[in-house]
């Protein structure tokens, strides 16, 4: 199979060295850059991924991100490197072109997984083996071994709860499940749960879900059910 070449972008050179080796043994060819500004340059048409670190000296990832997203036109998938994990900053990086986000510390393992199956998504060449069947219902896409939820590709950034319940609800789809359902399948061992607490997760989902929100339906004195309306 062929294998992808990452361009790796992180001012500090043992995270760069350690990605490099890593990556190397997973049978990828890897390039690294100390800085945005020298990435640009080395950045060309064979690069499959890149790895790019968010807090650098110089121009930052999430600068870099829209250079090459805007100016340059390219679609080369983006996974930043990142030791912010507050919503905004994530935010900021998917909306300047971010396919994906790690946080750091970051587990080797988790590095490759993830750019596995960025790779996978984007029909660009991996050397992976296949990861976790994603469940795909209308526009919603869930990625189970990332936790991710994508609405029409978009990144919709859930919080764990958020996620388990849509991730509840969308592998029955069609099913209704009532609050007292909900509660027990997901807060099993937190006692005093209202139906209340149901409805604002629910309400924060279909918010996050956009045009999509409808895909979530609330059967009137029955309970909730995901069942996709196009």
């Amino acid at each position: 199979m062929e294998k992808g070449k990452i361009l790796i972008v992180d001012d500090e050179a043992d995270i760069c060295e350690i990605l490099q080796f890593n990556l190397e043994n997973a049978g990828f060819n890897v390039d690294c850059a100390s800085s945005a500004e020298e990435a640009l340059k080395k950045l060309s048409s064979g690069h499959s991924l890149i790895l790019l670190d968010v807090m650098m000296d110089g121009m930052s990832g999430f600068r870099m991100a829209e250079v090459v997203r805007k100016e340059r036109g390219s679609q080369i998938p983006i996974i930043f490197l990142t030791a912010k994990n507050a919503e905004n900053d994530l935010l900021t990086g998917f909306s300047a072109g971010g396919d994906d986000y790690i946080g750091k510390p970051f587990s080797i393992h988790e590095v490759i997984a993830r750019v596995k199956a960025v790779l996978k998504r984007a029909g660009g060449p991996s050397s992976a083996e296949p990861a976790e069947n994603d469940i795909v219902s209308g526009r919603i896409r869930i990625d189970i071994s990332r936790k991710m939820v994508y609405a029409a590709e978009s990144p919709v950034l859930l919080s764990k709860k958020e996620f388990e319940i849509l991730y509840l609800l969308a592998s029955h789809e069609g099913r209704v499940y009532s609050r007292e359902d909900i509660i027990n399948e997901l807060w099993k061992d937190a006692p005093y749960v209202l139906d209340r607490t149901v409805d604002v997760h629910i309400a924060r989902i279909r918010g996050k879900l956009g045009e999509y929100k409808n895909y979530l339906t609330n059967r009137s004195g029955y309970g909730y059910c995901f069942s996709p309306v196009e």
